[in-house]
């Protein structure tokens, strides 16, 4: 029998270009999904997921049977569990990979018109102290929270934002949400954060606008119908008293949230 060659033994060691493809595709499919899991609360919840692994397995060394037969039990049961709660950003990771660079392209070019739209809306309800709650969707689908509401299908411009939320009429109570450059859906019912609040002039609308930011990547716009003050919820954090002309900016992407303060860094 001929002997195998030592070297044919660690084909890695001399990878050939299948390989570096390989790696090229499951490093790119990473990277988009966890651009779609990035600061969300999902990411909270697949921290815990991997708090649990590191139990089972130290359970397991140490031969603690309740303990890993429990956690058997979680495992074997909680993923039916998880595609169902994970299911708004498996969506988002399915759709990230359908999108082309060219795709990717005119939905940028069209950010500057929805922005110019929206903060001219906003800049008019401000002033005129009416209350108003607007979610520009982003990866994440916000389709659930659409159903919620009323569909629509309507090109985004201040004067239709305005109509909307003026008093008394039939969707002003709930939020207007923003696909691309089309409004979908009005009167849409957001999830309300559970976290602590200091400021008592913080109401249901805030809170509406945090809890979705927690829930998505998706930008909510509130106006204070008590102060008229703008705020921008995003990554479960709430930038307020910013002008119309700051919002314009977030919204087009030509500057960015600084995470270490509320301040605004540019791009």
């Amino acid at each position: 029998m001929q002997a195998m060659n030592p070297f044919e033994q660690f084909r890695l060691l001399h990878p050939g270009w299948r390989d570096a493809l390989e790696v090229a595709v499951v490093s790119f499919v990473l990277y988009r999904v966890l651009l779609v899991f990035q600061r969300t609360r999902a990411v909270q919840m697949f921290t815990g997921i991997v708090v649990l692994i590191v139990v089972y397995a130290v359970a397991w060394v140490l031969k603690l049977a309740m303990l890993t037969y429990l956690l058997g039990l979680v495992f074997t049961y909680g993923a039916f569990a998880l595609l169902i709660v994970f299911q708004p950003e498996l969506r988002a990771a399915l759709a990230q990979l359908g999108r082309s660079p060219m795709s990717a392209l005119f939905h940028r070019m069209g950010d500057s018109e929805v922005a110019e739209q929206v903060a001219d809306a906003v800049e008019r309800l401000s002033r005129s102290g009416i209350g108003a709650i607007i979610a520009v969707e982003r990866e994440i689908p916000l389709d659930d929270y659409v159903h919620s509401g009323t569909t629509m299908q309507a090109k985004v411009s201040a004067d239709l934002l305005a109509t909307i939320f003026t008093p008394y009429s039939p969707l002003h109570d709930g939020a207007v949400i923003i696909r691309d450059d089309t409004l979908i859906g009005a009167g849409a019912i957001l999830p309300l954060s559970q976290a602590t609040l200091d400021d008592r002039s913080l109401g249901t609308r805030h809170r509406a606008a945090l809890g979705l930011s927690e829930e998505t990547d998706a930008l909510v716009v509130v106006v204070s119908e008590e102060s008229s003050s703008i705020a921008l919820a995003s990554h479960g954090r709430l930038y307020r008293n910013l002008e119309p002309a700051q919002l314009r900016e977030l919204l087009a992407g030509r500057v960015v949230l600084d995470d270490s303060s509320d301040a605004i860094a540019r791009r």
